[in-house]
């Protein structure tokens, strides 16, 4: 525990004046962050070699997916993305010090509640290397010091990523101990512990590995379990749109939260549609399991009741056709994941009945899936996709790691003339006074 709770002690003593740093400074740091990475791209791709081997020979073991390989694996372009996506961040309005509420409650006295950062994040997450400078960019520009431990797949990858960050960050003037990398599985036991020092986790991974976080911590926990996303071919669908975003939702990048896991057909298409579905499917490798009706459309597999909830992360996709629009909805809103889902269909009104009775964090119509993500939502990055109600939902980016504090600012104002039996009125007008005005001493 003491190792642990030396290096969350550390990141706390720094979340207390990250809060304070000004805008160009978190900025600057997080673009000296990306030019390191791209400078030094080869010992990053190297790391991650040695990473790839060792789970090349798990696969061979069937101890490992080739899912999970895939997942694991960085390339020239990735790294490169990866800089870029930092970068971005720079160019993101600074969530912290925003004003979110101003009110003159009498004379001389003000109300102003501002966002501010959480404090400790914990991030704990599996073979994905890109999410450890995902996640503390976020972190950074949002004022937040991070606690990250990832997959021991990842090791050497993650290794090289956190040292470049912390090298780059901290020379830049960002608070020493920001940032902190934990490494033996047994650690996160002892991060799941420490409720009194970390303020939110936020774990990335499967289902099982996420409910396991949240059923062993008293720490609020962030994420979602799984990643069951349909797509619902309505009637009035333009049938090459219908394919082309299935294609997509399924095809384009299968090992990811938001790719598809199942087609819904309107049954008055299904006999035109599907033999289209399954062609394009099969050439791309996509082994398509279908419920009854389906099967005497086309030759697949049959789906049994698990595979409406099975989130597969592969190429292996669900089919069923359903009556209408409605019951389209019913079947998403008891076997999906609130993660999210799409409508392919023309008819605005179907459209509308679809995106605002289903639901999920994100739904959309005539697009893929594929599509929520913090990047692609302009978030920047994102620290993960929440299908919870509370604080955040949909892909997670910078407002979802503040919260929020109230500055009182009075002239010797006391409670007792506003009770009793004749109080005094409060004013509760409302300001467009911010607090920076406040602050900067020109309100």
């Amino acid at each position: 525990m003491r190792g642990v709770l030396k290096k969350v002690r550390a990141a706390k003593e720094a979340a207390l004046r990250m809060g304070n740093l000004p805008t160009e400074l978190k900025n600057d740091a997080l673009r000296k962050a990306a030019t390191s990475m791209v400078e030094h791209r080869g010992e990053i791709l190297e790391a991650n070699r040695k990473d790839v081997t060792l789970a090349e020979r798990e696969l061979k073991r069937g101890k490992l997916s080739r899912a999970f390989v895939n997942r694991l694996k960085l390339d020239r372009s990735k790294v490169d993305g990866i800089a870029k996506m930092v970068e971005s961040v720079a160019e993101l309005e600074d969530p912290v010090g925003k004003t979110l509420y101003a009110c003159k409650l009498d004379e001389g006295l003000e109300l102003y509640k501002v966002s501010c950062p959480i404090g400790v994040v914990g991030a704990i997450f599996e073979a994905r290397p890109d999410v450890l400078p995902q996640i503390s960019s976020l972190c950074l520009k949002s004022g937040n010091a991070v606690i990250l431990k990832g997959g021991k797949e990842a090791a050497n990858s993650n290794e090289i990523l956190f040292r470049l960050m912390k090298d780059s960050t901290e020379d830049s003037g960002v608070p020493e101990g920001w940032i902190q990398l934990i490494g033996a599985r047994r650690e996160v036991m002892e991060l799941l512990r420490l409720d009194e020092h970390v303020d939110l986790l936020v774990p990335r991974g499967g289902k099982e590995f996420i409910k396991f976080i949240q059923q062993n911590t008293r720490i609020p926990v962030l994420g979602h379990a799984e990643g069951v996303c349909h797509v619902y071919v309505d009637e009035h669908a333009d049938l090459q749109k219908a394919l082309s975003i299935c294609y997509d939702a399924k095809v384009q990048y299968p090992s990811v939260c938001n790719a598809a896991e199942k087609v819904l057909v309107h049954r008055s298409i299904a006999g035109e549609f599907l033999p289209r579905l399954v062609e394009i499917y099969s050439k791309a490798g996509v082994e398509v399991r279908g419920c009854a009706r389906t099967r005497e459309i086309v030759k697949v597999k049959r789906a049994t009741k698990q595979d409406w909830r099975a989130e597969y992360l592969d190429l292996v996709i669900s089919v069923k056709i359903v009556r209408d629009v409605d019951e389209a909805i019913e079947h998403i809103n008891e076997y999906g994941s609130k993660h999210t889902d799409a409508i392919v269909t023309e008819d605005r009104n179907t459209a509308m009945k679809f995106l605002e009775g289903v639901d999920s964090s994100s739904v959309m119509w005539n697009a893929s899936t594929r599509f929520s993500d913090g990047y692609r939502y302009g978030l920047g990055a994102e620290v993960g996709i929440s299908t919870g109600k509370i604080h955040a939902r949909g892909p997670v980016g910078l407002e979802g790691l503040t919260t929020s504090k109230y500055y009182l600012i009075g002239k010797g104002h006391v409670v007792a003339p506003y009770v009793g039996p004749s109080p005094k009125p409060f004013l509760h007008e409302l300001m467009r006074k911010t607090w920076n005005e406040v602050k900067g001493g020109t309100g």
